[in-house]
């Protein structure tokens, strides 16, 4: 019978293998990153952070199983849905977010040998699904018949379209110095050294592309919806912002798909600007293995960055968030793709 073939075909055995090990690597992402980012503001704001949760091996003192405890927590919750709500987009929203952040990853390259998906245009490949999570927001802010949700889906669908285009733009400057679309090929284009002593990544290449590594990830930042761009959430206007009325596993599929695409962000600026799984010591300690473990500890730091802006930064009003991508990012990416040209020209790629 077919179904039988289609049962026994290597091919679903993969694709059912990659799957859930993207799923795995999304959910412990998350669990990590929640811990981290209890952590970090318990520093920040001079307090002790999880702790009491765990038995033996001092999981206790350190708060081990918090985010454990939490994820029972909304296992265990109800789930409700509006009466007055669309059921069935209420219901697709958060699966959209999901899949638009779990398909991303799928071409991130996190050593030379793994990598689920290697397409020739990885780039616009992970800016075409990362996008999806625009229509998802739309959907819960829409189908919640609740005005808060509404006005945050519109905020953020604004906002992530405004700092898409400077984010893009900022990797139209490692195209032009790689001459490839294939993420494999960006890192490999990034082995070897630069000025004598500095790792060949595209981040110490020339000044532009440097600025255009930091002009990247603050848009990136943005198109996350963390702070200081977390206007879509404000408690103290929206309540809740575009997730106001959902609850147990359907709240926990926007978080989960938040730090989902906080993994992607960082993990295009570590793979496009900083070597990816190339070592920062050119030829050490550079196996597959290493490779591994550089493309992980870049994209670790980035996201450590990223949860402290979180903690260290005001947030910003609506028409400041605005004013920065178009008055500021989108004319630097600009002048960051004409003198990458003009870089080029004069002095080669």
């Amino acid at each position: 019978m077919i179904s039988d073939q289609l049962a026994t075909a290597p091919w679903l055995m993969w694709f059912s293998i990659a799957g859930v090990t993207l799923f795995l690597i999304m959910a412990f992402n998350a669990l990590a990153a929640v811990y981290v980012e209890r952590k970090v503001s318990a520093f920040v704001q001079d307090r002790v952070g999880p702790m009491g949760q765990g038995a033996g091996l001092h999981a206790g003192k350190w708060g081990l199983l918090q985010t454990v405890a939490d994820a029972v927590k909304l296992l265990t919750k109800e789930d409700i849905i509006p009466r007055a709500a669309d059921r069935k987009l209420f219901i697709m929203a958060p699966f959209v977010i999901f899949i638009g952040a779990f398909i991303s990853i799928a071409a991130l390259p996190f050593s030379s040998i793994i990598q689920v998906i290697d397409v020739n245009i990885g780039i616009f490949y992970i800016l075409a699904t990362s996008s999806l999570g625009v229509i998802g927001l739309i959907l819960a802010g829409w189908s919640s018949e609740n005005k808060w949700s509404l006005y945050g889906a519109m905020r953020s669908a604004a906002q992530i379209v405004s700092y898409e285009i400077p984010a893009a733009l900022s990797i139209i400057v490692v195209i032009m110095i790689t001459s490839t679309l294939n993420l494999q090929g960006i890192v490999e284009a990034q082995g070897g050294i630069v000025w004598g002593f500095l790792p060949n990544w595209i981040v110490f290449n020339n000044p532009f592309a440097f600025l255009a590594f930091f002009t990247y990830f603050i848009a990136g930042v943005a198109e996350t919806n963390r702070t200081p761009f977390d206007i879509p959430e404000a408690e103290s206007e929206l309540v809740g912002g575009f997730h106001t009325e959902y609850s147990g596993m359907r709240w926990a599929f926007f978080f989960l798909s938040e730090y989902a695409n906080m993994f992607v962000v960082c993990g295009i600026a570590s793979v496009t600007f900083l070597g990816g799984w190339q070592s920062p010591i050119p030829g050490f300690m550079n196996s597959p293995f290493w490779g591994l473990f550089w493309f992980m500890s870049k994209v670790l730091f980035l996201m450590f960055i990223m949860i402290w802006f979180r903690w260290t930064f005001p947030r910003l009003r609506v028409d400041q968030l605005m004013s920065v991508a178009w008055k500021y990012l989108l004319p630097i990416s600009l002048i960051n793709i004409f003198g990458v040209g003009l870089w080029i020209l004069l002095v080669g790629a």
